[in-house]
């Protein structure tokens, strides 16, 4: 696995949300109240639009295209009775970097 550093632990906390970048790829990280930091594909699994305005209450991701809700510590639906998910990422703290697997990592391109 190749971990790649996404922000520092103070960016985050209890019940928070984060959208980053890695490359080329989005990371959602989310922290559920009384639950563990997990990192997510920062897409929505349903639309394929990006979770950038999605909202969290400390428990669901609501996703603001057709306002669907996920799981903040499984990535299931629980709006709807579909198999739709959060893709999730390997996730570790190292120190005080919190980082992410997200597999091959391309560089971002450069604003035109």
């Amino acid at each position: 696995m190749a971990f790649t550093a996404v922000c520092p632990t103070s960016a985050m906390t209890e019940g928070g949300m984060g959208l980053y970048q890695v490359g080329k790829k989005s990371v959602l990280l989310l922290w559920p109240h009384g639950g563990e930091l997990k990192a997510y594909r920062g897409r929505c699994p349903h639309a394929d639009v990006p979770l950038t305005d999605a909202t969290f209450d400390g428990k669901t991701i609501t996703c603001p295209h057709h306002q669907w809700g996920f799981d903040g510590g499984t990535g299931k639906c629980v709006t709807h009775l579909v198999r739709n998910a959060l893709h999730a990422y390997p996730l570790q703290v190292e120190g005080s970097e919190i980082q992410v697997d997200v597999g091959p990592v391309k560089p971002a391109r450069a604003p035109a």
